[in-house]
């Protein structure tokens, strides 16, 4: 697979100064957002895209919450977050929408991908590698609930998995249930 990368840019944000550094993957691009110096076993978010929760504050889910987590934690401790282009995991925005609309009407967050022909998570972390790479790192603390992520990280050693708390709420509740005792997520 062929990968372009960026040069490095500053970033600096309400969450603190970073430097960002982009990898484009045939029809992907995706985000690196780091603070140096990048340790033996830096911490590690691998975040994929969720624009209604983290561009627009979106209460049905909790990923604008663990974006929000993830880049303090990385600010204060150094580290970096992969940002996945992969809304909607990875159905794309116009069926993330469409499973929203199937949720309203009663279906829980897996049932309304299954409706609309998908599978519960279409995400995949083939990439995480190829940029951990980029940074010659070998050993990760991934902050993830997600096991799917913890066991998809090829190479890649994880010493440690740092959980992300977030309180839920009354329109991501069952959605939160939903990813614990159906998705096995570490909540």
């Amino acid at each position: 697979m062929k990968i372009k990368i960026s040069e490095v840019a500053k970033l600096p944000s309400r969450f603190g100064n970073f430097n960002v550094k982009a990898f484009k993957e045939a029809h992907k691009e995706h985000l690196v957002i780091y603070k140096e110096p990048l340790d033996d076993a830096p911490i590690v978010r691998v975040h994929s895209e969720c624009l209604t929760g983290d561009a627009l504050g979106s209460l049905k889910c909790d990923c604008g919450d663990q974006l929000a987590f993830a880049l303090h934690t990385v600010e204060s401790e150094g580290g970096m977050v992969i940002y996945l282009r992969q809304e909607g995991r990875n159905i794309g925005l116009l069926n993330k929408i469409n499973a929203y609309a199937l949720q309203d009407k009663g279906l829980n967050t897996i049932e309304a991908n299954h409706q609309l022909g998908f599978a519960a998570d279409e995400r995949t972390y083939e990439i995480v590698t190829t940029i951990l790479e980029h940074f010659n790192i070998k050993k990760v603390r991934l902050l993830t609930n997600n096991p799917n992520k913890i066991n998809s990280l090829e190479n890649i050693e994880i010493i440690e998995r740092l959980p992300i708390i977030i309180d839920a709420n009354v329109h991501n509740e069952d959605y939160l249930q939903v990813k614990k005792d159906k998705m096995g997520h570490l909540l």
